[in-house]
Parts: C-alpha cells; structure tokens; sequence
C-alpha cells in the first residue's frame, strides 16, 4: 500500500538552514515518500509550487524562515498551481523571526517537527487543520497582492531592521540578541537620544482605518494581524469589526507601558490605538513595513493598502 505523498519545500539560504539542511537531507532520504524540493531564490517558488502539485501531495511543509512562508503564500494565492485543491500548510520551526510557527505550534527542533507531521500524515489529518485569515497587502487596485500573517511598521519595523542589519551580525545567539536591541530602543525612547547606533526615530505615519477614521502620528508600534494573539497582548476583546487586527502604539514610553499591561479592546489607553477591520491604508514618510520578513515602504501619496485575503488550510500542531 503507498504511503501519502509530503511535500517538503525548502530554503537553503534560510538562517536556520544553515546548521539544519544537511539533517533534512538525511532524513528525506531515508523517507522517500517526502518529495523534498529545495529553492535558492524566492522567484524560484512559483516553480517549485508547480513541479510539487504534479505529485498530488496530502501535506506541504516550508521549511524556512517567515520570507520563505510568506513567499509560498503569496504564490499559492495568485499562482494558481493547485487549483482550488491547495494541501495544508505546515511550517517548521527555522529561520530567526518564527512568527507563523509559533502560531501553529511549531517549536524547537526541526527535525523533530518534520517527524511529527510525517506520523500525522499518516492519519485523518482533519483534527490538526486549522484555517487561517490572511492579509493582502497592495499599492493599488491592479497590482498582484503580497500575502502574509504578521505586518509590523513603524518603530517596530525600524526596530527589527536595526536588529537584523546591526546586531544578528554580531553573531550572537537570539535571546541575547534580541535583549540587546531592547536595550538600545529604550535607551533612545527613554534618553531621547538619536545617535547612528541606536533604532531610529521613527518616521511619521498616516493610517486611515474603515469606519475608525484617520489616526497619525510617530508610533513605536504598528501592528497589522490575523494571527490569534497580538504582538503585545495574549488577551484580545474582539468586537466583531473585522478580520484585521490592527495595534499602533505612539511613541511615548507610557503608551507602551499601557499596551503592554493592558488587555485591549476593553477600555481605551492614551496614546494606544486598536481596531478590528477589513481595510487599513498606510501613508507615510518612507515608513518601513514588514510583512512577514518582506519589507516594504510607504510614502505619502502613495498608500499601501490591507485587506483580508482567502484563508488557506494550515496544520498545527499540538503546543
């Protein structure tokens, strides 16, 4: 009896491949019901997307960091490669980020995640799909969205540039990476001070959210998501006003103290803004947005625009 097809798509060039792609390697070579195809560049997935659909696969692994996630999102979305037969998603815990694996309860050890998902596949795989809200994120009505989980801007955006450009370089591991670009943010925030090696001031921002109005102003903080749980808060009042969850946090250390203590959506907090839509359009000057890992500007005059995309089948497992 034939085992059901996996197809595992993976990025060489991903952080975390560097230490783990010869593991997988050796394990797709001992499992030869796992169609594994590896990609150099992201214009190569569409490709990959391809030739993978041509084995029917029951289950599709990325094994990368968010850019090569969100990637193969965007390439499922418009690409077409499957039809309207797309296979559930899984992710493997890699790269540096690891937002959308986190959500899907992918944590630790690759290879051990890649077993789990095989064994899984074996089965009635019904009880682990789970259907995730997705953003599309255009610069006009014409253009081909980009799609993603996670959208970080502002301060926050500036905040994990600075990161990855200045201090993952170091070489460091992440916690103490990550704690050190804490470090540097607060003492600009709380000293004001504005100094080449310190996260930069971030940029003013325009944002006008579907029946909230317009909201500008710099923010430390800017957070666009249709993940379960927000950036800075596990506990989310939900008033029903749509499928994008959007946090902008202004840049005063106060708001940011709020926003982290506070459960949002109960009561209003100065200087913390959150709205539940279907539309948010961004302006600014030369404001940096990411979305997961892809990076992005938005310029006065010319907004970038969010709205929900079709949500796809996605495999968690358990936490």
């Amino acid at each position: 009896m034939l085992r059901p097809r996996i197809a595992l798509l993976s990025n060489p060039r991903s952080t975390g491949n560097i230490a783990q792609l010869s593991r997988i390697r050796d394990y797709c070579a001992d499992h030869p019901d796992i169609f594994h195809y590896e990609v150099e560049r992201a214009e190569q997935i569409g490709d990959a997307l391809r030739t993978i659909a041509r084995v029917h696969p029951k289950l599709l692994i990325i094994n990368g960091g968010d850019g090569t996630v969100q990637s193969a999102l965007t390439e499922i979305h418009n690409g077409g490669a499957f039809g309207d037969a797309a296979p559930p998603v899984a992710v493997l815990p890699n790269g540096k980020t690891n937002l959308i694996a986190l959500d899907l309860g992918a944590q630790g050890d690759p290879i051990n995640a890649l077993e789990r998902l095989v064994q899984l596949a074996q089965t009635d795989l019904s009880a682990h799909i789970v259907a995730r809200e997705l953003i599309a994120l255009r610069y006009d009505a014409s253009s081909r969205p980009v799609i993603g989980m996670f959208l970080g801007g502002a301060g926050l955006a500036d905040t994990m540039l600075y990161c990855r450009n200045k201090i993952y370089p170091l070489g460091l591991p992440n916690g103490i990476s990550h704690a050190l670009t804490a470090i540097a943010l607060l003492t600009r925030m709380l000293l004001r001070l504005q100094l080449w090696f310190l996260p930069p001031k971030p940029s003013p921002m325009e944002l006008s959210v579907r029946r909230d109005g317009r909201i500008s102003g710099r923010f430390a903080v800017l957070a666009v998501t249709t993940l379960e749980k927000m950036l800075l808060s596990s506990e989310v009042k939900s008033s029903g006003g749509g499928r994008l969850k959007v946090l902008a946090v202004e840049e005063r250390p106060a708001s940011l103290l709020h926003a982290f203590a506070g459960k949002l959506g109960r009561s209003s907090m100065r200087g913390v803004h959150f709205a539940e839509t279907d539309e948010i359009s961004i302006e600014g000057d030369n404001a940096n947005l990411i979305l997961d890992g892809e990076t992005f500007r938005a310029e006065t005059g010319r907004p970038i625009t969010l709205q929900p995309a079709q949500p796809l089948s996605f495999v968690r497992l358990a936490a």
